[in-house]
């Protein structure tokens, strides 16, 4: 099995049941006590103390630099800022445009669920001045600069089905990343359809993306999108639904990897467990955008644990029957777990040893090494 925390995870549900009633935050969990009223910043220094001069300092309390993500965003312009977020439910939208290079945002306390960035947009949400918000516009946070790192930090979106009838598209996304080199360590994504969307900034930019010690959660699709992006000792769980009757309740991974790109989403020591009843899941669906029909979606999931949430005998499917799973880049190698049985070949395509030695973070992300140093 691969590393990974032994608590059982507080999710998306279960923060919100924590902040019912409650106006001013999300109460996800005890802050540490390094992380209290003396020293809200923990290790990483403070306005009086400062790391860096650039290096700025995020409390909703008022004593740091800034209060809100954003304004900190907007007051780092150039390359090469810190954030620094003080434990707190931050509920805003938050974008990092392609200028604000080499970016890091670090949770102070070093425990994701004590720092939340959260907001509840859908595509079909309704924009102030007409039309709705579309996929990409429902986004909690949006990176597009190069060299971004993140962590201890929750990126969530809350919009719930239930609330909302009335609307069709229902894809909320927690955290749209677009930029090369974006790195995001022990950090926590939720959500329900399209939670977390790895992409790039154009069709034929190969964004290089790495997930460490994370964990996602989700229904349809809720790792999808076109980047290069490799997960290590991540943590993916299937939510239960009560909206639908029967099988399947929703898709793990979604890539749009583009033709021309060799390599799309590696899943490697990692495990995927499920609220659902078994095999109410697919692994994985390819999605072949209209915007680019001549994508050919790629996924190696490697070393991993899949839990009996995942239908072993057809853990894909079809997006669109145009495009079959079968004509893309689907593979698995060595992976353990009920949903890992292989009971029809056919459905579960496997590496050979000599491919597998193709299949690693070093292969995928190049001469960019993000698991060196702190992660």
């Amino acid at each position: 099995m691969p590393a990974h925390d032994t608590r059982l995870p507080l999710s998306r549900r279960g923060f919100l049941l924590a902040s019912t009633g409650a106006a001013a935050a999300l109460a996800l969990a005890p802050a540490p006590a390094h992380a209290g009223a003396r020293r809200p910043f923990g290790r990483f220094g403070s306005p009086a103390a400062r790391l860096t001069p650039q290096t700025l300092y995020v409390d909703p309390k008022g004593r740091g630099d800034h209060t809100t993500v954003k304004d900190a965003v907007s007051a780092a312009t150039g390359s090469g800022w810190t954030l620094v977020l003080a434990p707190g439910t931050y509920r805003e939208t938050v974008a990092v445009d392609a200028t604000r290079t080499e970016a890091t945002w670090i949770g102070a306390s070093e425990d994701p669920r004590d720092v939340v960035i959260v907001y509840d947009n859908a595509a079909g949400t309704p924009k102030p001045g007409g039309g709705t918000y579309g996929t990409t516009g429902s986004a909690t946070t949006t990176v597009q600069a190069d060299g971004f790192t993140a962590r201890w930090i929750t990126f969530a979106n809350d919009w719930l089905r239930a609330d909302h009838p009335d609307i069709t598209g229902t894809q909320a996304v927690a955290i749209k990343v677009q930029g090369d080199r974006s790195a995001f360590h022990h950090c926590r994504f939720l959500g329900h359809q399209d939670t977390l969307y790895a992409d790039s900034i154009a069709l034929t930019s190969f964004a290089r993306q790495y997930f460490s010690h994370c964990y996602a959660e989700g229904d349809v699709d809720f790792v999808f999108g076109r980047a290069t992006a490799v997960y290590e000792n991540c943590h993916f769980r299937t939510l239960n639904r009560t909206d639908l009757a029967a099988a399947p309740y929703g898709f793990v991974f979604a890539p749009s990897t583009a033709g021309a790109n060799p390599r799309g989403y590696l899943v490697t020591r990692s495990r995927v467990s499920s609220e659902a009843p078994d095999a109410f899941y697919k692994l994985a669906r390819p999605w072949v955008p209209s915007s680019d029909t001549t994508a050919r979606p790629s996924l190696v999931v490697r070393d991993t644990w899949l839990g009996p949430g995942i239908d072993a005998a057809a853990p894909y499917t079809n997006m669109s029957d145009a495009f079959p799973w079968q004509n893309q880049r689907f593979a698995e190698y060595r992976d353990t777990g009920p949903g890992a049985r292989i009971t029809v070949p056919e459905n579960r395509p496997q590496l050979t040893a000599e491919q597998a030695e193709s299949a690693t973070r070093a292969a995928y992300l190049g001469d960019w090494k993000p698991w060196q140093g702190e992660c």
